[in-house]
């Protein structure tokens, strides 16, 4: 029974990688905090190889992905997009309204660090960001120490989001985007 005890003990003691994920709003409450009554139906954008191919050039990386859903209503959208951080995809929902970033919220994070990406002192930095002709947003954001992979993944996606609203909004005549 001592023995028992000790070893528990001992185990209690050994330091576990902290896990700071968590799922902070449903996919389903995204969008009803993003429109009015009644809310739209998701639409999905099929992508063209340039299409794919721009937003490559913004992930740094492959995007195998051919279609997206999004929600429309007027000039409002909202996308549910994934992005990995360090090693775990992070789901953020981003809300374009005329071209301009709304809103940006951390949906699910799945890292062990960089949670902070999901609080409003980092995530209202975005609003009302705009995409430049560079594919960059029109601002600079303040990383979080600890955080750099975290903040990399959301700024991506808010460029992504913007990018895609330009391409639904004001589509391109075949061959020139």
């Amino acid at each position: 029974m001592f023995l028992t005890r000790i070893i528990f003990i001992s185990l209690c003691l050994i330091p576990l990688p902290a896990f700071a994920g968590g799922q902070y709003l449903e996919p389903n409450a995204f969008i009803k905090q993003s429109f009015s009554a009644p809310l739209p139906k998701a639409k999905a954008l099929w992508l063209t190889s340039p299409q794919r191919a721009r937003i490559k050039k913004i992930l740094a990386h492959d995007f195998k992905k051919l279609r997206l859903r999004y929600w429309q209503q007027d000039n409002k959208t909202a996308w549910i997009l994934n992005e990995v951080g360090k090693d775990k995809p992070i789901t953020i929902g981003v809300v374009i309204n005329q071209g301009r970033i709304q809103s940006i919220k951390v949906l699910t994070f799945r890292e062990s660090r960089g949670s902070e990406i999901r609080h409003d002192f980092f995530t209202r930095q975005f609003e009302q960001a705009t995409l430049q002709d560079t594919l960059k947003l029109d601002r600079h954001i303040d990383g979080i120490s600890g955080a750099t992979l975290s903040v990399r993944a959301m700024t991506k996606i808010s460029r992504i989001a913007l990018y895609l609203d330009q391409q639904i909004s004001a589509p391109q005549k075949p061959g020139t985007q």
